[in-house]
């Protein structure tokens, strides 16, 4: 790997910033040291805690908004240096790697700085099922019941009342959102009741006040509802990686 291969640029982003869908020529690792980052590509969105990064391929469109206030780490690969996921891949964010970023943000010579990089790369390892993932659907009326949905996350109106708003019987979008999301409604609006509370647990709002807000009766309910999809509770979700 040629030596330089990888840049790092902080950004101090306050909650809601966001920089508008763009593309790199260079791999980019999306990680937030402190706070919790959202990222977007091609109708897909990733909520990320500072346990957690994406790796997003080089040419590929994304976005990225703070949830909360945050502090984002852009860290740039050289494709030419290493090629690890085609596709966005989230990836644990352990000490070892933090550690080598702060490392490898300092003045540097050359034969240091190369072997950072290779460690970092190497130690960079794929979390299935870690975060929140929330595929939108493209159907304009199967949408429109998503953003009713992420509109009024504590709602239970069911599908045939959502679907008369929009002009589609509920038969009709339980398929599109199969097909289009790879989840049926249900499984879509856990998933986007359980985005919505990353943002209030990384604001110090208590489990308790969460779960009544998104639509949960009990804090239990909701706490298993949070580890079936990422694997670890709303306090291990946002604890460092060991």
């Amino acid at each position: 790997m040629s030596v330089g291969a990888i840049g790092i640029t902080r950004f101090e982003m306050e909650r809601g910033q966001q920089f508008r869908r763009h593309v790199h020529d260079e791999h980019q690792l999306a990680w937030v040291s402190r706070g919790v980052l959202m990222v977007e590509v091609d109708d897909r969105y990733w909520v990320l805690p500072p346990s957690l990064a994406l790796w997003i391929p080089a040419g590929t469109w994304h976005a990225t908004i703070a949830v909360h206030e945050a502090v984002m780490e852009g860290v740039y690969v050289e494709p030419a240096a290493a090629d690890r996921w085609a596709e966005p891949t989230v990836v644990a964010m352990a000490p070892l790697a933090r550690e080598l970023l702060a490392y490898l943000g300092g003045a540097l010579g050359a034969a240091e700085r190369g072997r950072a990089e290779r460690v970092l790369l190497d130690v960079l390892e794929p979390v299935d099922g870690a975060t929140i993932d929330l595929p939108m659907p493209r159907d304009d009326r199967a949408r429109a019941v998503a953003q009713l949905v992420l509109g009024d996350p504590a709602g239970h109106a069911s599908l045939d009342v959502l679907g008369r708003e929009v002009g589609a019987s509920a038969r009709t979008l339980l398929r599109i959102f199969v097909a289009e999301t790879g989840m049926t409604f249900a499984q879509w609006r856990a998933h986007a009741r359980l985005q919505g509370a990353v943002a209030m647990l990384a604001s110090g709002e208590p489990v308790s006040r969460v779960a009544t807000r998104v639509g949960y009766t009990t804090s239990s309910a909701f706490v298993a509802a949070f580890r079936r999809v990422t694997g670890r509770t709303p306090g291990a979700y946002f604890a460092p990686q060991s």
